[in-house]
């Protein structure tokens, strides 16, 4: 007689799975949370922006991708969902917006509950750092699909702003100054290039490398850097006149999203301190070190735009919070738009 247990799919281990992870849920909980775990959607009050005179939703969402292959070898996945929030969180920041809420989705071959609570632990950490609540999810066991110890992770963030105090880019003008602020590495993309250059397995990944000063899947695990707070506190400091996400396709695909067409952007290689992963990738690999700058964040996380004579301010505010931060070029008025390397 075939049950669900016998077709592959462990109903009573999800349960468990669930148990696991409730403290987590909870050790994120802000105020406008409206609902716990285990109900059919997650409620968030708006009640506390009535402030607000029009408020406007922002939300993103995304994976991690092919650097979960990193944590399948290592398995190691107590880090993995803080590349998971950090992706959506640094999304909408990007308008301005405050990050309200989180959900998350993982789709395995087989639901180890342990596993599970190490991946939502992860997911959990990176809410923590955005200020924003972990209020629901989905573990979906699919036996035939994934390999058993095998899962897909991804999730969506939800922020507010108010509309007059929307960043799209629109007060940018000619002579407005870019700065760079510090990546913790890879984050999460080109991993597929970086797979094919390391060949990650059992014996390279537990390889030290001198010049990481931790060995070589430390490295390619490092989480991405979550930058909420980081924004919120420039934001604060400054006007901040555009903010851009260096996330998969580098400064060439994005930098330019917050441009007029008449406006270019200029990145001075050379201009801030590249980190050892971005140099051995392209030695390793023997990369073009202008196709480096147009996979990779090359160390440089978010980029944001502000007017010459805030520059000294922005640093200094950077500074404060611990940031890394490099003047990186400037925006010049350019009918054929997009960005160039200086």
């Amino acid at each position: 007689m075939e049950n669900y247990k016998l077709s592959g799919v462990d109903v009573d281990a999800g349960y468990q799975a669930i148990d696991l992870i409730k403290a987590h849920v909870k050790s994120t909980a802000r105020q406008g949370v409206f609902s716990s775990i285990g109900g059919f959607a997650g409620l968030f009050s708006l009640a506390q922006f009535k402030h607000m005179e029009e408020p406007i939703l922002a939300s993103g969402t995304d994976g991690v991708g092919t650097k979960l292959k990193i944590a399948f070898v290592m398995d190691k996945h107590d880090t993995i969902g803080i590349d998971c929030v950090a992706y959506s969180v640094n999304d909408i920041i990007c308008t301005g917006a405050e990050p309200l809420y989180f959900l998350d989705y993982i789709a395995c071959g087989k639901v180890y509950p342990e596993k599970i609570g190490q991946i939502v632990a992860g997911v959990a950490e990176g809410c923590r750092q955005s200020n924003c609540a972990l209020i629901g999810g989905e573990t979906a066991e699919m036996p035939g699909f994934y390999a058993d110890d095998e899962y897909d992770l991804a999730g969506m963030a939800v922020g507010i702003v108010d509309k007059k105090d929307i960043i799209d880019g629109s007060k940018i003008n000619d002579g407005d100054v870019l700065i760079g602020i510090g990546s913790s590495g890879l984050h999460s993309n080109g991993y597929s290039l970086v797979r094919k250059v390391i060949q990650p397995n059992p014996e390279n990944v537990g390889r030290y490398i001198t010049e990481f000063g931790k060995t070589m899947g430390e490295e390619l695990l490092a989480p991405t850097k979550i930058y909420a707070n980081t924004v919120k506190g420039l934001i604060s400091a400054v006007d901040v006149k555009g903010i851009a996400n260096i996330t998969g396709g580098g400064f060439l695909e994005n930098v330019p999203r917050f441009l007029s067409d008449n406006l270019q952007a200029r990145i001075n290689m050379g201009s801030w301190d590249v980190h050892p992963i971005f140099q051995y990738l392209e030695r390793e690999g023997r990369i073009n070190r202008e196709e480096m700058h147009n996979i990779f964040n090359m160390g440089i996380g978010l980029v944001v735009c502000v007017e010459e004579s805030q520059v000294d301010a922005a640093m200094k505010k950077l500074k404060e919070m611990g940031d890394a931060a490099f003047v990186v070029g400037d925006v010049r008025k350019n009918e054929a738009g997009g960005l160039i390397y200086a």
